[in-house]
């Protein structure tokens, strides 16, 4: 970089420190007070979800039912105030799950039920799916993590409800869907093939069958074994001839 270069760039960055700096601190104060909105979210879903199925002493059913309900609920808000499902999709299924934990509800269900609710809710209210599907399943797992729930297992079930969900909606959703959540669990052990396995080429695919070996190992045994015959009545030309054809 020439002097010239160096001048010019040192200019600019001294040109924009007052009005960066601005931008800067209106940044910061934004996206606290979005974490403040998350967390409020999080914390009413939370004390509701728990205080409802205390009140109704049931947790298998009723589990279900209430996040059923919930999720239309927080669905019906953000339809009313114009804010969009994306934002509170992740702490509504966090506060769900914590919630069903705090009163020893089955927190695999209700993942499965508050990631199926919120896809078709969003395909219902014209959001973007695949986005609201991916906030979901991060709820879901910053859930299972903090209540030291098996976060493979949570984040599977949740994995496997969000593609079901988006299978209702269309082929294009099921895509779409599929590739941001291989995202959303890849720094989850094991849980991306919850995955793969529903595409169609992986049911081909014997368990414990290197793909490249078990897609070949018919054809490759009867070309060997009729080249060997050819060897033995007609020598080794027809040998030669046969992998070119």
């Amino acid at each position: 970089m020439t002097d010239q270069e160096i001048k010019s760039t040192t200019g600019i960055g001294e040109a924009i420190g007052s009005a960066g700096t601005k931008v800067k601190e209106g940044v910061i104060h934004s996206l606290k007070g979005i974490e403040e909105i998350e967390t409020q979210i999080v914390s009413l879903v939370r004390s509701t979800v728990s205080d409802t199925l205390k009140a109704t002493g049931s947790m298998v059913g009723d589990a279900i039912n209430v996040t059923r309900d919930v999720v239309k609920g927080t669905i019906t808000a953000t339809e009313e105030v114009g804010t969009g499902l994306v934002l509170s999709a992740k702490s509504l299924a966090k506060g769900i799950v914590m919630g069903v934990n705090d009163v020893g509800g089955d927190v695999l269900a209700v993942a499965k039920q508050a990631v199926t609710g919120t896809v078709q809710g969003a395909a219902a209210v014209g959001a973007d799916v695949a986005t609201v599907a991916r906030r979901t399943v991060d709820g879901v797992i910053e859930a299972a993590k903090e209540i030291g729930a098996n976060v493979e297992e949570v984040a599977g079930a949740t994995v496997g409800g969000a593609i079901d969900a988006a299978g209702s909606i269309g082929s294009t959703a099921v895509k779409a869907v599929r590739e941001v959540l291989v995202g959303a669990v890849e720094g989850v052990k094991d849980v991306a093939s919850t995955i793969l396995p529903k595409s169609k080429q992986a049911p081909e695919v014997s368990p414990g069958v290197e793909p490249s070996v078990g897609a070949q190992p018919s054809a490759s045994t009867e070309t060997v074994s009729s080249d060997t015959k050819d060897d033995l009545g007609e020598g080794t030309s027809r040998k030669a001839r046969k992998p070119v054809v």
